[in-house]
């Protein structure tokens, strides 16, 4: 039987006991058969692998290495995966660099296949690396069955510090931001922006974020999303609008969206 986590309340209140409980549930989750069995095969199989077509070849080890970057849902698309693992991250042109996602680029760099001539499955350390990332994307896609603005959260306090901290430009952290469809929603949903903003002019919409940043918390900038009570009041801002969401409440889509293109 699948690890079920314990989530009696939704919106809000459901947030906190989701936070206060995360560390308890999270050891429940790793100590179940199952996670240990999928754990013990990863660390005694991927030292063996040479290749990219290996790991594809092998869906159970795919299952596992796409589950720790957030990508389980392309287990069955073996050819695409071969091919961002293949590609490296190293050349410009190469398909993980190419795509929105920023996912298959980290995937890709990881497994190496692509950027060495030795791939990082041969270090050592590499399946510990992996196994917790596994564990903290396995645990959120178990809370994902019962309440999936609960992931979108989770993801975003672990990704939105790790973007703020890139030595990047602010803007291009924002296209990140955009490029990036959990995130969008959770920051998209946090401002009280609806779906149809994606429609608009890409730079219209980073202006609209930092409008709306700046409005909310005093700065334009992605990198205050380092500091841990604006991430939270950023959180709490993404509950409370994804629960009135939930409920029908506010004004339609389209006349939010008129507004926002007579600013």
């Amino acid at each position: 039987m699948s690890f079920q986590p314990v989530l009696p309340l939704g919106g809000l209140a459901g947030w906190g006991f989701l936070k206060r409980t995360i560390d308890r549930q999270q050891a429940l989750q790793q100590a179940t058969p199952v996670q240990q069995r999928d754990e013990a095969y990863f660390r005694d199989r991927i030292g063996k692998v040479d290749t990219a077509e290996q790991l594809v070849s092998d869906k159970r080890l795919l299952r596992i290495a796409l589950t720790a970057f957030g990508l389980e849902g392309d287990v069955n698309s073996k050819a695409f995966i071969q091919k961002v693992l293949e590609g490296g991250t190293i050349r410009e042109g190469s398909l993980a660099n190419k795509l929105a996602n920023k996912q298959y680029e980290k995937l890709s760099a990881a497994f190496g296949f692509g950027n060495f001539s030795v791939p990082r499955t041969k270090l050592s350390t590499f399946p510990a690396e992996i196994i917790a990332q596994f564990r903290v994307r396995s645990f959120e896609t178990a809370v994902g069955t019962q309440n999936n603005s609960f992931r979108l959260a989770l993801n975003a306090e672990r990704e939105l510090p790790a973007l703020a901290a890139r030595p990047i430009s602010d803007k291009a952290k924002w296209y990140s931001i955009l490029g990036n469809a959990p995130l969008r929603e959770v920051v998209q949903t946090a401002f009280g922006l609806p779906k149809s903003f994606a429609s608009i002019d890409l730079d219209q919409q980073v202006t609209v974020l930092q409008g709306r940043a700046q409005s909310a918390f005093g700065s334009a900038n992605i990198s205050q999303f380092a500091d841990p009570e604006k991430l939270d009041s950023l959180m709490r801002r993404f509950m409370l609008r994804a629960d009135m969401q939930a409920q029908g409440a506010g004004s339609s889509s389209q006349a939010i969206a008129l507004a926002l293109l007579r600013r």
